[in-house]
Parts: structure tokens; C-alpha cells; sequence
């Protein structure tokens, strides 16, 4: 495991690959660890079939990563992050690529650092009012409630900041160290990201009109009918209003996020059969990008 240093935050990475060829980045989704089962799995077979490296890491707030609280929202902070670590590491133009919440960092990173974006690729993109409230109190709302009746040591004590203050331990103090009211006024910016109020922003963060100048080469996952969190029509939205995107049905079947949180599943990880999209990935690469 390597750290470095990107605006004052210690990112925890590693790199999959040591080839010459096409860089890739992969993001996960929800506070999930680069160490989750099937994220280094996908980045071998990424970086294998296109003779390059791929990169896996911690976001901040994430793994063994530093915890950070500021920006207009958090997905903005982590994707301004992973632009600086992949400027950091010299990887040059770089496919971005990363699931559910991944695939949000992965577009504003995309967005905002269009200099290092190779391409993009995403999928089991959040979307539709439900889906969006529900991650919007997800990522903000057990920090605000437990920050407004028991101040920051009570933040400290959740359960959603264990795994960091574990393998970062200085984590701990930079949480108490956060002043109440200020984190109090972050959690309700963050999640207001998330109330989108019309049809102009079908990726909290990212206007359409910003969306539309994304004119990188896109693949596009199409999001299961029967997905809740990740709705279909928010996928062929974005793949409709990306200018080189293209959609394509993913390697499982339509339940592939509920059969993901059944009970044996939950044993292998919510990410477990990510490497199986390396082969359209690489299919891809090869016929846009390469």
C-alpha cells in the first residue's frame, strides 16, 4: 500500500500494472475501500488486457485515507482529489472509471480535469428522487444528527467513520477537531447536492450543460429495470445527453443490485462481479481510444 499527498490530504493507492500502455482509474461507490472484493480484480484484468496500470484508491472519507470536509460536496472534494493524485503520479491521460458513487466521482473528475481524462466509463449511476434522497441522508444524515445533539465526539463514535479512524487513526482528532457548527453547515450543503429540484441536473454536481461539453469517449453501462438506487432511465439519460457515449447492456442479469444484498452474496462484496465488465471495457479501449 503507497500514500501520497495531494492538497494537504494522505491518499492511500496503489497502482495495478507496471506496462506503458493505457491508465486507468477505478472508483468505487459508496464509502467501500479500494480493498473491497472485486476492485483490485477489475484493475488486473484493465491493466493486463491494455499493457498498462491501472490505479485503485481510498477516497478521502474512505479506507485508510484522510478525512476531508470541505468543497461544494463530497463527491467534488473526492474527485478533485483523484485528479491531483493522478497528475501526482504522472499517469497521464487516464480512463476514468468507477460504479454507483463511483461513477459520479468519476464524471466530475472527468468534468473538471478534462486534461487527464483518457475516457469514461460508469455505471449503477445513482439517480431518480428516491435514489437520491436515500444517499443524500446515507452520507449526511447520521453525521448531522450526531453532530447536532452530541457534538463531534459523538460524530467520532459512529459506526460509518469506524473503518477510517482504524487504518488512519489520526482520523479521530481531525474529526473532533472540525468545528460543530461549520460541519454542520458542510453535512447540509452535501446533501443538498442531492435535492435536485429540476430537470436540468441528472448527476448531482454536474449540470447537464456541463455534462453535454464532456465530449471524451463514454461507455456507458445500462443500469438494471428492477434497480432502485440506480435507475435505468438515469443511464440512458446521461448516455443520451454525453456527446461520444455510447450504452450497452451489462455482463448480468436486470437484479443484479438486489441479488448483490442477499445474504451469501453479501459474503463475496457488493463488488464482486465487477471484473466481469472488463472484457466490454477492453472491447472498448480498443476500438475508441487505442
Amino acid at each position: 500500500m503507497a500514500h501520497a499527498t495531494v492538497d494537504g490530504l494522505l491518499i492511500s493507492y496503489e497502482l495495478i500494472g507496471d506496462g506503458d500502455g493505457q491508465s486507468w482509474a477505478i472508483t468505487p461507490g459508496g464509502r467501500f475501500s479500494k480493498d473491497t472484493p472485486g476492485i483490485r480484480e477489475l484493475a488486473a484484468a484493465l491493466a493486463e488486457g491494455s499493457g498498462g496500470k491501472a490505479l485503485i484508491w481510498d477516497r478521502p472519507n474512505t479506507g485508510a485515507s484522510d478525512v476531508c470536509f470541505t468543497g461544494a460536496s463530497e463527491s467534488e472534494m473526492q474527485a478533485d482529489a483523484l485528479g491531483g493524485l493522478i497528475r501526482h503520479l504522472d499517469l497521464g491521460p487516464t480512463i476514468i472509471a468507477g460504479g454507483s458513487g463511483g461513477s459520479r466521482v468519476s464524471m466530475l473528475t472527468a468534468a473538471r480535469h478534462r486534461d487527464i481524462a483518457a475516457g469514461l466509463a460508469i455505471w449503477w449511476i445513482s439517480g431518480g428522487v428516491y435514489g437520491l434522497m436515500s444517499i443524500g441522508m446515507h452520507y449526511g444524515g447520521g453525521s448531522f444528527n450526531a453532530a447536532w445533539n452530541g457534538g463531534m465526539a459523538a460524530v467520532a463514535a459512529l459506526p460509518e467513520w469506524a473503518e477510517v479512524i482504524e487504518r488512519n487513526p489520526a482520523n479521530r482528532q481531525r474529526i473532533l477537531d472540525q468545528d460543530r457548527d461549520t460541519f454542520l453547515a458542510t453535512m447540509e450543503r452535501w446533501m443538498s447536492v442531492y435535492c435536485v429540484t429540476d430537470d436540468a441536473t441528472l448527476v448531482p454536481g454536474l449540470s447537464d450543460e456541463a455534462a453535454a461539453k464532456l465530449d471524451l469517449p463514454t461507455f456507458v453501462f445500462r443500469s438494471g429495470e428492477s434497480d432502485i438506487h440506480h435507475r435505468r432511465e438515469t443511464s440512458e439519460k446521461i448516455a443520451a445527453a454525453l456527446p461520444n457515449a455510447v450504452l450497452r447492456e451489462p455482463p448480468w442479469p436486470d437484479t443484479e443490485w438486489a441479488d448483490r444484498h442477499t445474504p451469501e452474496a453479501a459474503k463475496q462484496g457488493l463488488f464482486a462481479r465487477w471484473p466481469l465488465l472488463a472484457p466490454q471495457l477492453l472491447d472498448w479501449y480498443r476500438e475508441k481510444i487505442a
